[in-house]
C-alpha cells in the first residue's frame, strides 16, 4: 500500500462475509465529499458499522508490526514446546511438586490439629485425675478432723464443770474446784515436777509459689496448697495432743513412784467395772500413713491414761475442803493445845466454818462412821492397797459403814466435836495403818495439775 497526497484515501470495502472491512483508494473528490481530510498528511481510516477511526501511517504500521510480532512469538513458542518435551516435562513436574507440597502442608496441619486435640483430651484427663485426688484428700482430711474432734479430754481424771472452770476470785486467780483441785502451795525443790515437756513450736514451711500457668492448673495448685496447710495444722494438733499425753503419763508414773507406792499393786486393787466383749486386737492397716500411725499411738496412750486415771482415783491426793486452804496445824510434833506438852499430830487441820462440806479425796469404801474418842465424829475410808483416809471433828456424818464413795462426795459436815478447840477438819492419810504426812499426797496433786 502506498501513500497518496490529496487524491486518495483508504476506506474499508464492504464484503458479504466480513461486513466489507477492506481498504481501497477512492478519488480525491469523492473522499473530500465523504470526510474532510487535511491536505498535508496521509491517513488511514477504519470504518465499522458507520463508525470511523483515523490512524496516522506511523501508528498504523506500529499496530500492524505488533500484531505480526505477537503472532510470530506465539508460533515460535508453540513450536518450541512442541519439539522440546523436556521443558514440558519440567513444567508438569513443577506443577506436581507444588501440588504435593500443598498436600503435605495440609497433612501437617491436620496432624497438628490431631495433636492439639489429643493434648487437650490428655490435659482434661489429667485435670480430672488431679481433681479426683484433691477430693479424696479433702475427704481424708475431713475424716481426720472428725477423729480429732471426737477425742475426749484426757488431761485429768476428774472432769471439771464449765462453771468450775470459769470461776475466779477477786484477785483474778482461778478458784479451786471443790472436787479435784489440790492445795495451792509451793512444793519443795525435791518434789518439783522435772519431767515437764512442751510441744515444739511448729514452724510453718514457706508457702509454695502458685503456678504461673493460668486456668485450671492455677486453681488446682491453690487447692493443693490450702489442703497442705490444713494437713500441717492437723499434724501439729495431733503432735501436741500426743506430747501432752506422754507428758501427763510420765508425771502420773513419777507421782506413784515418789509416793513410794507400787503401781502394779494399785492397779490390782482398782475395782473392776461391769464391762466385757470379745477380744479384738488393735492393728494398723498395711497402707497406714503417718497420721494414722500417730493416731494409733495416741489411742494406745489414751487407753493407758484411762487405766492410770482409774488407778490414781484410789490415791488421796486431792483436798478435802472447798475454797482457799489454810492450815491451822501441820503434820508432826507440835505443842498439845490442851496440855501444852509436845505431842505427835498425825494429820492436817484445815480451817473451815461449821457446816462446811467435808469431801472424800479418793474413791473407796467407808469402814468407820461414828464417834471415835478424840476424833469426835469421824469417818474412815479405805481406798485399797493399804491406803486410807480419816475425817475427824465432824458435826454431822452423811455416810454409813460399807458404803462405796466417789471422789468429791460429801461424807460429812465440818464441826468441832471431840478433842477440838474450834471448828476445823482434821484430815489424815495412812498407809498400812501408819499415819503419813498428807502434804506428800497434796504435793503429788500439785504436780499432776501442773500439766
Amino acid at each position: 500500500m502506498s501513500k497518496s497526497s490529496a487524491q486518495y484515501s483508504q476506506y474499508p470495502q464492504h464484503h458479504p462475509h466480513d461486513h466489507g472491512r477492506a481498504y481501497h483508494r477512492r478519488p480525491a473528490a469523492a473522499a473530500a465529499a465523504a470526510i474532510p481530510l487535511p491536505d498535508t498528511d496521509d491517513a488511514y481510516t477504519i470504518q465499522h458499522h458507520g463508525k470511523q477511526v483515523r490512524l496516522g501511517p506511523v501508528v498504523f504500521w506500529i499496530v500492524v508490526g505488533t500484531v505480526v510480532l505477537l503472532g510470530l512469538w506465539s508460533a515460535a513458542t508453540a513450536t518450541y514446546f512442541a519439539f522440546r518435551d523436556d521443558v514440558l516435562t519440567r513444567l508438569i513436574a513443577r506443577q506436581a511438586e507444588m501440588q504435593y507440597a500443598y498436600e503435605d502442608r495440609i497433612a501437617e496441619l491436620r496432624a497438628k490439629v490431631d495433636r492439639a486435640t489429643s493434648r487437650q483430651l490428655l490435659d482434661q484427663e489429667q485435670f480430672d485425675q488431679k481433681l479426683d485426688q484433691i477430693m479424696k484428700r479433702q475427704t481424708a482430711l475431713e475424716s481426720r478432723a472428725t477423729a480429732l474432734g471426737a477425742m475426749p479430754d484426757v488431761t485429768g481424771s476428774i472432769p471439771r464443770s464449765t462453771q468450775q472452770r470459769g470461776e475466779t476470785t477477786t484477785q483474778g486467780t482461778p478458784k479451786p474446784s471443790p472436787i479435784s483441785d489440790t492445795v495451792t502451795f509451793v512444793a519443795p525443790p525435791d518434789r518439783e515436777a522435772r519431767l515437764e515437756s512442751r510441744a515444739p513450736a511448729v514452724v510453718a514451711p514457706p508457702a509454695n509459689q502458685f503456678a504461673r500457668n493460668q486456668g485450671f492448673d492455677n486453681v488446682l495448685v491453690r487447692l493443693t496448697n490450702s489442703l497442705d496447710q490444713v494437713e500441717r495444722r492437723q499434724v501439729a494438733a495431733l503432735g501436741a495432743v500426743e506430747e501432752g499425753m506422754d507428758s501427763r503419763m510420765r508425771r502420773m508414773r513419777g507421782v506413784v513412784s515418789d509416793l513410794g507406792l507400787n503401781l502394779a499393786s494399785l492397779e490390782a486393787a482398782v475395782p473392776r467395772a461391769a464391762m466385757g466383749g470379745p477380744f479384738v486386737p488393735v492393728k494398723l492397716t498395711a497402707n497406714a500413713g503417718p497420721f494414722e500411725k500417730q493416731l494409733y499411738r495416741i489411742n494406745v496412750t489414751r487407753a493407758e491414761l484411762d487405766r492410770l486415771n482409774r488407778t490414781l482415783a484410789q490415791v488421796p491426793y486431792r483436798k478435802p475442803v472447798v475454797g482457799e486452804v489454810e492450815f491451822t496445824s501441820g503434820f508432826g510434833v507440835r505443842s498439845d493445845p490442851f496440855l501444852g506438852r509436845p505431842a505427835m499430830h498425825t494429820g492436817l487441820d484445815f480451817r473451815a466454818a461449821t457446816g462446811d462440806p467435808a469431801r472424800v479425796t479418793a474413791n473407796g469404801k467407808v469402814v468407820s462412821a461414828g464417834w471415835s474418842g478424840g476424833y469426835g465424829r469421824m469417818v474412815e475410808v479405805d481406798h485399797g492397797n493399804g491406803l486410807s483416809t480419816r475425817y475427824g471433828h465432824l458435826s454431822e456424818i452423811n455416810v454409813k459403814v460399807g458404803e462405796i464413795v466417789k471422789i468429791g462426795q460429801v461424807i460429812g459436815l465440818v464441826g468441832s466435836t471431840g478433842r477440838s478447840t474450834g471448828p476445823h477438819l482434821h484430815y489424815e492419810t495412812r498407809i498400812d495403818g501408819e499415819a503419813v504426812d498428807p502434804q506428800k499426797f497434796l504435793r503429788a496433786g500439785v504436780r499432776l495439775s501442773a500439766g
